[in-house]
């Protein structure tokens, strides 16, 4: 079976349905590696193949999009008001301690702790963290090495994932004057990490 050849109507289906079926993002080597592992199928008619679906996809209710991980299928963002009665459950709210300290580390990576509390200008509880490791928005890169050795944050595929980016690119641009008020703030000797840092 190895070196089948297959048409391009069928490599498409196949791509299709393993993206469909699949329960989390799927990256082009993957597929390769996995459901057209038998297959000769060469990188670049798996690029037209889900250049065919993207487009077939673009005037329906789904699309096919390119999240951190990998390929996955998602309702258009413009039918939420809709989509979102199927669900008792709303969607859980986050403080605005948790989100402000998720954008630090997604901004200025890798960051401590101490100097997302620097920019913040209160302390960020080791219960915030601990939420964000947990869902696997961030994770720990390193330690600084500076007395105490914090913990380095930095995001993970999975925050891309939740907030279909392809990749830290694409997160929108900072205000050139917050942009200068963090890196101020970063550069001031003075910054303290806290003594119960939150790692895993």
């Amino acid at each position: 079976m190895a070196g089948r050849r297959i048409s391009d109507e069928q490599l498409v289906e196949i791509i299709e349905a393993a993206i469909f079926v699949a329960d989390k993002p799927v990256s082009k080597r993957h597929l390769k590696d996995t459901v057209l592992i038998d297959l000769a199928i060469s990188m670049a008619r798996i690029n037209d193949a889900i250049d065919t679906i993207q487009e077939h996809f673009q005037t329906r209710g789904i699309r096919l999009v390119e999240v951190g991980s990998g390929y996955r299928f998602q309702a258009c963002s413009s039918l939420s008001p809709w989509l979102n009665n199927l669900w008792q459950e709303r969607a859980p709210k986050y403080s605005r301690a948790l989100l402000e300290t998720l954008s630090l580390i997604a901004y200025r990576q890798p960051i401590t702790r101490g100097e997302i509390e620097q920019v913040r200008g209160v302390t960020t509880g080791s219960n915030i963290i601990k939420t964000l490791l947990e869902r696997e928005w961030v994770k720990v890169v390193g330690h600084k090495e500076v007395p105490g050795k914090p913990a380095l944050y930095a995001t993970t595929k999975q925050f891309l994932d939740y907030f279909s980016l392809t990749g830290l690119e694409n997160l929108p641009a900072l205000p050139t004057e917050q942009q200068s008020k963090i890196n101020q703030l970063l550069s001031d000797p003075s910054v303290r990490e806290p003594s119960d840092e939150y790692t895993r």
